[in-house]
């Protein structure tokens, strides 16, 4: 895996082990299997952004900060300039920039994602505490949200419950891109 995902392995290693939990309660918290949480915690596998807000969201800690190793230090306003968003690619078919990174006490995770085009209907599914609303700025995608499928084509959006298992996969020859806000 990619040094990125070794560092994150190892801030939330360090957050479980200062709460004091052993690996399988730790798992257990945050509704992950004990098996994969450890080849997160290792770094051999890409953290979604999922189970990155899900930690973030128990533990009180700022997503930038299990991210970047960090702390968010705005706490007015928080502006980023185009193309300026904290890059975060955590799997090949989705590119993220996070938009609200350094704004602290966060009440939305904030992201632009672009979702390279794919023929295969996505393998990874993803269920996670809170609200979410997609708005597709460019190209169309095909959500597939407890295993019925949705179009949205560029100014379709979809306001959801993230608990649900959901995935999302470019239509077409050219990347989607969109707006994705996590609450």
């Amino acid at each position: 895996m990619t040094e990125i995902s070794k560092q994150i392995g190892t801030r939330i290693k360090a957050m479980r082990e200062i709460s004091d939990l052993s690996i399988e309660d730790f798992a257990k918290s945050i509704n992950l299997d004990t098996d994969m949480y450890l080849k997160y915690e290792k770094g051999e596998a890409d953290i979604p952004i999922s189970v990155l807000s899900a930690i973030s969201s128990k533990y009180k800690v700022e997503m930038t900060a299990l991210l970047t190793g960090g702390e968010p230090r705005l706490s007015a306003i928080n502006v980023v300039k185009k193309g300026k968003g904290l890059s975060v690619e955590r799997r090949k078919e989705y590119k993220y920039q996070d938009l609200a990174f350094n704004f602290i006490n966060k009440k939305a995770e904030v992201f632009f994602v672009i979702a390279e085009p794919s023929k295969e209907v996505p393998k990874h599914f993803y269920a996670h505490t809170g609200q979410e609303f997609n708005y597709v700025l460019e190209g169309s995608i095909k959500l597939i949200f407890d295993g019925k499928e949705y179009i949205l084509e560029e100014g379709d959006s979809v306001y959801s419950d993230s608990g649900r298992n959901h995935g999302v996969m470019a239509l077409g020859d050219k990347p989607a891109k969109f707006l994705a806000v996590v609450l």
